[in-house]
């Protein structure tokens, strides 16, 4: 019987882990120099936690289970709400704002297809505690940070910026009763990813009639600010939420991330918590790499107090294809990096190469050595396969250090070797 991996998962063999460690590591190491701090949540939670946030219909799109308690369990298919279970715990306690960043592994019962899987990993960066619009500019720079990071420019990644408060008041001044916001936006959100036909079915699917329609495509398809505000007219409190998206978009020119940046108000999001600005990072050809947006109610509607929250979550699948197809992996990273490769050559000298790759490893080196006594030849063909930049050539009473680029070889003492291995080779 051949056992093979669960669909929709993934095996990460060296190389592809290679990858994925590269992209972590300028996830965890853009977080920090922003002044992020890390933490983690169990891998599953209380069912309950999610069916809270998302109503039942989320049971279907998640890996639950009961326990052998009877207590009915859930795999994480996100983090956030474990984010605000557990800064609910301590909300007296922790500083504020809560700049916190986590890189969860996840799993979301769906249909795996290319650039979605059931199981990946997510990068999620949130600020709490803050009302502020610079805490959603703080988030959306991260990701922006991130991005020229890893070498993606504005021609390659938009970060769209909407506004769910812009939306709902739309919605309500055409009619739309609030109680039917949470089946309308969904639809709403998946406009860009349609065409106008599909929409206009899903539309009437969801209980709008073709002038609610039309009323939202004003606002949705305004081109800046100034035609956002003639779509929305004098309708009440949504003066507030245009300053807001003004200074959301003057700041982060400030920062020097407003390339990155436009307005596009189709963007809605389509879970229920969202409160204010949302966005999504889209790539060429439509892809969405990620997305996020203020949740003001979240720890409330959890058991908490109401306390502002905004964030964002990106995954690492639709990220590592755009990156491979807009050959943004630099060659190293998924090469095999052995800095040197310890050869024998005479009778009595494997002790003095355990010696040597011992000496190298303690000092932070990558070293290796053949587990099999054999020719020089064939040791050497080892250390290319293991693509060492450096052979060391362990003969009695001396070392020859051969560069594997340049294919120079010199000669010295042992000794003067292990004093500056790392100089010029």
């Amino acid at each position: 019987m051949k056992i093979i991996p669960v669909k929709g998962t993934r095996d990460f063999y060296p190389e592809p882990m290679r990858l994925r460690n590269w992209i972590i590591d300028a996830w965890r190491r853009v977080s920090l120099r922003n002044g992020f701090e890390e933490y983690d949540s169990p891998i599953f939670e209380y069912l309950d936690l999610f069916t809270i946030k998302s109503g039942d219909e989320i049971v279907s799109q998640l890996f639950s289970f009961t326990d052998r308690g009877g207590r009915s369990l859930a795999i994480r298919p996100e983090i956030t709400p474990s984010l605000a279970r557990m800064v609910n715990a301590k909300i007296h306690s922790l500083p504020r704002p809560i700049k916190w960043f986590s890189v969860p592994r996840v799993c979301r019962a769906e249909r795996p297809q290319r650039g979605r899987l059931r199981e990946f990993f997510q990068w999620n960066v949130d600020v709490i505690g803050s009302d502020s619009v610079l805490a959603d500019a703080e988030c959306i720079f991260v990701a922006a940070d991130f991005l020229r990071e890893v070498g993606l420019a504005a021609d390659d990644v938009t970060v769209r910026i909407g506004s769910r408060a812009l939306t709902t008041a739309v919605l309500g001044a055409a009619g739309v009763p609030a109680d039917a916001f949470d089946a309308v936006l969904p639809v709403l959100d998946k406009r860009p990813k349609v065409t106008e036909d599909e929409f206009r079915k899903l539309a009437a699917q969801a209980g709008l009639s073709n002038e609610q329609v039309a009323a939202v495509e004003r606002f949705q398809d305004a081109a800046d600010l100034d035609q956002a505000a003639e779509a929305v007219g004098a309708l009440e409190g949504t003066d507030q939420d245009l300053a807001v998206l003004r200074d959301l978009m003057a700041t982060l020119d400030a920062m020097g991330a407003g390339a990155y940046c436009r307005l596009d108000l189709r963007i809605v999001r389509g879970l229920a918590y969202y409160t204010g600005i949302v966005y999504e990072i889209i790539a060429a050809g439509e892809r969405a790499v990620a997305g996020g947006g203020r949740y003001d109610n979240l720890l409330e509607v959890l058991g908490g107090p109401k306390v502002g929250g905004t964030g964002f979550g990106m995954g690492d699948v639709v990220l590592g294809l755009l990156l491979k197809d807009k050959g943004k992996v630099p060659d190293d990273v998924l090469a095999r990096r052995v800095d040197f490769f310890v050869v024998d050559d005479g009778e009595g000298t494997f002790a003095k190469v355990l010696e040597v790759v011992g000496a190298l490893r303690r000092m932070g080196l990558t070293a290796e050595y053949s587990y099999k006594r054999q020719n020089v030849g064939k040791q050497l063909k080892a250390a290319n396969r293991c693509q060492a930049r450096h052979v060391v050539i362990v003969r009695p009473g001396a070392v020859a250090v051969k560069d594997m680029a340049a294919g120079e070889q010199k000669e010295m003492s042992l000794e003067a070797f292990l004093a500056s291995p790392g100089g010029d080779g």
